[in-house]
């Protein structure tokens, strides 16, 4: 199984454990929230798990996949608004995520009223 796969199946089981042990130890995260990535596996990490407790319904619908990247397309809510986004997953020679951009519209979703 591919590493975008376990990453996918670890995300849609709500499994931080395993979404930890698919980074690297210097991932990168780049949030649509804010203009300076997140460093390291651990911050990366804890930043996912806090997402995955405030984003409702997330599924992904669709996969594509380029030389050296991965996205997965999603669709989810948050506070009763509805999203939709990529993660965009770029692996190391080992077959962990190193790079980790995530895109997101409506950019209201993002923001409270």
């Amino acid at each position: 199984m591919s590493s975008a796969a376990r990453f996918r199946e670890a995300v849609e089981r709500g499994d931080i454990d395993a979404v930890r042990a698919l980074l690297a130890p210097d991932v990168v995260f780049h949030s649509p929230a804010t203009f300076h990535p997140f460093v390291g596996r651990e911050t990366v990490a804890a930043l996912l798990s806090i997402v995955g407790q405030t984003v409702e319904d997330f599924r992904y619908t669709d996969e594509l996949q380029a030389d050296g990247a991965h996205a997965l397309i999603f669709r989810a809510s948050v506070a009763g608004r509805e999203l939709e986004g990529i993660d965009l997953l770029r692996f190391d020679a080992d077959g962990l995520i190193a790079d980790f951009t995530v895109m997101v519209r409506p950019l209201s979703g993002l923001i409270p009223f």
